[in-house]
């Protein structure tokens, strides 16, 4: 019996179709990463990406966590507020701007995004075993484009 329905091939050999199987592809490997989460870990998937970003690129301020997580600084204030209580992050002021605050990780922080990493990279890992070394190569060059995507605007 033929088929009408255009294959993934075909739909992703145009630029819509692309953006059509990229989207469908990285949502649905970012919800299978989700479910392989540290079962300890109680923070939500917001409060997570700011522990990440301050363990990827060091202290910030309340303003830089906001941009960079893309909500108002009020929403990311209550997150912190959170991270503080629960001790994954300590708050001092700012070196020369007393209005702000500095973000830092703090030890349990990092233990909690440490754990959770390893986690989600071992059930990554193990799939990525299962491809071709040429798929693997294609995900390789991938990855850092699959970043500058996620950071424009």
């Amino acid at each position: 019996m033929l088929s009408i329905m255009p294959t993934v091939e075909a739909v992703a050999a145009t630029d819509a179709g692309l953006a059509s199987e990229l989207r469908v592809g990285v949502m649905r490997l970012r919800r299978r990463l989700a479910l392989e989460r540290h079962p300890d870990n109680e923070l939500s998937i917001g409060a997570m990406a700011v522990l990440g970003l301050l363990m990827r690129y060091g202290d910030q301020s309340i303003g830089e966590l906001a941009r960079a997580e893309r909500v108002q600084p009020p929403s990311m204030t209550r997150t912190v507020t959170c991270l503080e209580e629960g001790g994954y992050v300590v708050r001092r002021p700012h070196e020369t701007d007393g209005r702000q605050v500095v973000v830092s990780l703090s030890d349990k922080g990092r233990k909690v995004v440490l754990a959770d990493r390893r986690r989600r990279d071992a059930w990554l890992t193990r799939r990525l075993a299962a491809l071709t070394p040429d798929e693997r190569e294609v995900l390789r060059a991938a990855a850092p484009i699959l970043d500058r995507l996620a950071q424009a605007d």
